[in-house]
């Protein structure tokens, strides 16, 4: 039987001093503080069972100075410290000693995931810097361009693409996700990313996004790109629904949407419309859809009384809810008849963008609290049978909503209309099949609830201490070593963490193949721009001969005259 093969050599960075702070960490000693780097991987090797020599994988979490040429030569910079260190016989090309803390992760399991032995290594055990291959495999639910995956960017310390960093779809729409970063990271940017590999042909998902500000109709760009072609014929739908094209069915708002769109009511006109909305339920017949007349109708019936003579009376709230309800007819979003229903938002392969950045907050708020409400309850009734496939709350697929702005949406210590319908999404829908993804520039404003139900994280350059602050406890699976990162992190670089990634990242987002539409305008180049075609056109202006009003001139003598 021919002697098993030895594991081939990987290049040693360091020799372990022994334990760390922690049960999880160990220290080891190098010279070579070029390739040992906050967040880089390395490994030593030791004996599991049932796996000889295995390599327990270990992430470097600090990095000290702990021996160097004395400081006085360092005081003079005429002095050359390395032309000293010679000169005194010190032969080691790095005269600087480091001591390396490193947190361990584990050994890979292809159906368990890493497991952590719990066997610290030996004083003296050699510390090898894990090699590219292997990081691509073991840190990849999914390799690029498989079934499921999406191929976000490459490993941050390993430059030139030489690991690239594809996420699990399935973990990422099904335990939903969010994008935290401030203004100016490339949040926007690394969604489209992501919509990018969503819309691919291995993928081809159902996503719906909701944008307040306008910034992803340049998805258009992948109808017809090659990059997103298939042999059978394959290529994504982009839907772009502007404000004109948002509607609502009326009989689709409840009670606390109505509330939302009529804020300043008294606690009587609220009875009488809560009231309103019981009748409704009683008179509703069929497919009767009612709208704000019928609404109107049902305040007043609700607002009679009976005098001591037996005298029928309206009181003086169904007025003046006739009033403010008269501002919700008049309303270019909520209609009797004219509704999005799922069928017109979601299909296989095509991605959905409502574009809400001409609506106001309120109204904004109701669309998405009556979208995100009607979507779940029709994967939910779908799923249990209940409805038909003629019905236009058939959805027999997965389904995926981004929601941009996610702090308005679902603020942290305000009311909002939105807040419990996305709380109960993020809860239990996955057993539905639909999945959220999160994005804020202010994750210390987001309910904490919400985002703690988030199971996959994309966290970027953020500075704000409020916001930081509320990542320690809403984002655990990122670890405290990375978040610490976040503030010298530069656009487009990603820590990704959580169920779509084998263990916590960092990443370099990779370029997007269609144009981005949430740049920066260049506010002095619009300013030059405008100032030069100004002043050329008022040049031409002064060139152009002046016709005077008046009676055609004479002339005497060779001299006009008028």
């Amino acid at each position: 039987m021919a002697p098993k093969p030895k594991p081939p050599e990987l290049p040693v960075i360091g020799t372990v001093k022994g334990p760390g702070e922690t049960g999880n960490q160990y220290l080891f000693i190098t010279a070579d503080h070029r390739q040992v780097k906050i967040g880089e991987f390395v490994y030593y090797r030791v004996d599991v069972v049932d796996l000889p020599q295995a390599e327990i994988l270990g992430k470097i979490s600090a990095l000290t100075l702990i021996d160097h040429l004395p400081d006085r030569l360092f005081a003079d910079p005429d002095i050359n410290p390395e032309a000293i260190a010679a000169l005194v016989g010190f032969a080691h090309p790095n005269p600087e000693i480091y001591e390396v803390t490193v947190d361990v992760v584990g050994y890979f399991h292809p159906a368990l995931g890493f497991i952590n032995p719990r066997m610290a290594p030996d004083p003296g055990a050699k510390v090898y810097l894990a090699d590219d291959a292997s990081l691509q495999a073991i840190i990849n639910k999914k390799q690029p361009q498989a079934a499921g995956s999406a191929h976000i960017g490459s490993l941050l310390l390993r430059p030139g693409g030489r690991v690239p960093v594809a996420l699990d779809v399935k973990e990422l729409v099904s335990t939903h996700m969010a994008i935290l970063a401030g203004t100016g990271s490339g949040k926007s940017y690394t969604a489209g990313v992501l919509i990018e590999e969503l819309m691919s042909p291995y993928n081809r998902a159902a996503v719906l996004i909701f944008d307040p500000h306008g910034e992803y109709g340049t998805l258009t760009d992948m109808r017809g790109h090659p990059a997103f072609a298939a042999d059978d014929g394959y290529s994504p739908a982009v839907k772009i629904l502007t404000p004109d094209d948002i509607r609502i069915r009326m009989s689709s708002l409840d009670y606390y949407d109505i509330l939302t769109l009529l804020p300043d009511m008294s606690d009587r006109q609220q009875a009488i419309l809560n009231k309103a909305f019981s009748l409704l339920g009683k008179h509703k017949l069929g497919d009767h859809r009612w709208d704000v007349q019928d609404l109107i109708a049902a305040c007043y019936e609700s607002d009679r009384s009976t005098d001591d003579e037996g005298n029928e009376k309206t009181g003086s709230s169904a007025p003046a809810l006739e009033w403010k309800l008269g501002k919700l007819e008049r309303s270019d979003y909520f209609h009797r008849m004219q509704h999005l229903a799922p069928k017109d938002l979601f299909a296989p392969g095509q991605v959905t963008v409502l574009q809400m950045n001409e609506i106001s907050q309120e109204e904004q708020q109701v669309i998405c609290a009556a979208v995100l409400r009607q979507s779940y309850q029709a994967r939910m009734n779908t799923a249990k049978d209940k409805i038909a496939p003629d019905d236009e709350n058939y959805l027999p697929y997965p389904v995926f909503i981004l929601v941009e702005e996610a702090h308005r949406f679902a603020p942290g210590h305000e009311p909002s209309r939105c807040k419990q319908i996305l709380r109960t999404i993020l809860s239990e829908g996955r057993k539905f099949g639909m999945g959220v993804g999160l994005i804020t520039q202010r994750p210390g404003k987001l309910d904490s609830d919400v985002l703690s139900q988030c199971m996959s994280q994309f966290l970027m350059r953020i500075v704000n201490p409020v916001d930081q602050e509320s990542l320690k406890y809403g984002v655990e699976a990122a670890g405290r070593d990375l978040l610490q990162e976040l503030p010298s992190l530069t656009k487009g670089q990603v820590i990704v963490s959580g169920a779509c990634v084998n263990t916590p990242v960092l990443c370099q987002v990779r370029q997007r193949k269609t144009k981005h539409g949430g740049e920066t305008m260049d506010a002095p180049a619009a300013w030059l721009g405008y100032f030069q075609s100004h002043r050329k056109q008022a040049r031409q202006m002064e060139k152009a001969p002046l016709a005077k009003p008046g009676k055609a001139a004479e002339t005497f003598g060779g001299v006009s005259i008028e």
